[in-house]
């Protein structure tokens, strides 16, 4: 594979420094390099600086370089998006037309749809099924900009089904550029055959489900759907606790419909990160911040919800580190469109812009424990770079709804453009 040189970048915006989570001030530092240039070897950027420094450090090698001229544009790390229940079966149009008639979310989940149709199809479904349906999706990704994707199970609800998903994202990181991060989560929902019947699920997820997930090596994570009507802060906290034993990472599903105190056991279990956010209360942004656990915020899910979004400024202000995400699922947030969810932080969550790229970038990176890899533009991370039809960084969040990808590459190789 040639070495790529990136060079005459208008503002290559490198968001280099400490590989950790960004917090308040911090997140605005973008480390823009004006007349940018990155030049990538064997999949890894080998150097980054001006376009004068790295014409003195390699001119003479440009005719063995794919030499790409940006042209003014801005070049920004491939995008990250630390939370996705990407691998799925089926489709569920007609719940979005339900919901504009006025049915809500748990509605919709207590008649049989929602996690509960998706569960079904995705039962029905072979992993071929699955992994050519989540290709598809991967696809969409990497065109608008992202190259690494975390996907979670919890469309099983049953032993086979959870390690079908699972093993489905194994494959796929294997079959495709993105770099797919796994997260168990059979406790998204408590499946229609355990109705009136929670305590034996719970029993079967720690002492079924989780040995095996750990014995196969599929997933990084353990997540649950902290939520009134769905697993209580205790049954959560038992869940979470439970896969740490097996080396799992806890993050959590909190406070998206009510606040029910899963900010506050996202700090008290030491989460990665906890999920969503929208009716976080005060407290429990306090807490995350003095346990530095990382917001996942989802401004699309919240538009497509039509609920207010979460309040990503205050925790910002407080010193939450905050990451942002698609949600991409077939129920709340059907989209991969990273692009729209950074614009959506500016305008529904008053995030700046460059917080915005850097909740997009780094801190989606170190919510996924990525960050040694990808987040940013250095010396010896890998070669995921995007160059954007546009010449900074403001335009970029100012032109909402709108892909502005140019090219990807991916480890060094060119995959979109």
């Amino acid at each position: 594979m040639k070495p790529v040189w990136i060079k005459h970048a208008a503002q290559l915006a490198t968001i280099r420094g400490e590989n950790g989570p960004r917090k308040r001030k911090d997140m605005s530092e973008l480390g823009i390099i004006e007349d940018g240039s990155v030049w990538i070897e064997g999949g890894v950027i080998q150097a980054v600086g001006t376009t004068e420094e790295l014409e003195r450090k390699f001119g003479e090698h440009a005719k063995e370089a794919e030499v790409v001229d940006a042209a003014g544009r801005l070049v920004t790390p491939g995008l990250v998006d630390p939370h996705t229940h990407v691998v799925f079966g089926g489709s569920r149009e007609r719940e979005f037309e339900m919901r504009l008639e006025g049915a809500t979310y748990m509605d919709i989940m207590n008649a049989g749809g929602g996690i509960h149709a998706t569960t079904r199809m995705t039962r029905e479904a072979t992993e071929d099924d699955l992994i050519e349906q989540a290709s598809r999706r991967l696809d969409s990704f990497l065109a608008h900009g992202v190259t690494t994707v975390e996907g979670k199970s919890g469309y099983g609800l049953d032993l086979e089904t959870e390690l079908k998903q699972l093993r489905a994202m194994k494959r796929l990181k294997e079959l495709h550029p993105i770099d797919l991060v796994p997260t168990f989560m059979a406790a998204h929902a408590v499946p229609q055959e355990y109705k009136g019947n929670e305590e034996e699920y719970i029993t079967s997820i720690i002492n079924d489900m989780l040995p095996v997930v750990a014995e196969e090596k599929l997933a990084v994570f353990n997540d649950v759907f902290c939520e009134v009507g769905v697993f209580t802060p205790e049954q959560s906290e038992r869940i979470l606790e439970a896969g740490k034993k097996y080396g799992l990472i806890p993050k959590i599903h909190a406070d998206e419909i009510e606040s029910y105190g899963g900010a506050e056991l996202a700090a008290k279990v030491g989460a990665i990160s906890a999920e969503h956010l929208l009716k976080a209360s005060d407290e429990g942004i306090r807490n995350m911040a003095e346990a530095g656990v990382i917001a996942c915020l989802l401004p699309a899910t919240a538009l497509f919800l039509r609920e207010e979004a979460a309040k990503g400024r205050q925790m910002v202000d407080e010193g939450v580190a905050v990451a942002i995400s698609t949600d991409c699922n077939p129920g709340s947030s059907p989209t991969t469109s990273m692009p729209l969810v950074m614009n959506l932080a500016c305008i529904s969550m008053r995030l700046t812009p460059a917080e915005a790229l850097v909740a997009a970038t780094m801190n989606a990176a170190c919510a996924i424990r990525m960050e040694e890899k990808v987040g940013s533009l250095e010396v010896g991370k890998q070669g995921d770079v995007v160059l954007w039809n546009v010449s900074n960084y403001q335009e970029l969040q100012y032109l909402f709804g709108v892909n502005h990808v140019g090219q990807v590459w991916k480890k060094g190789k060119r995959v979109v453009g």
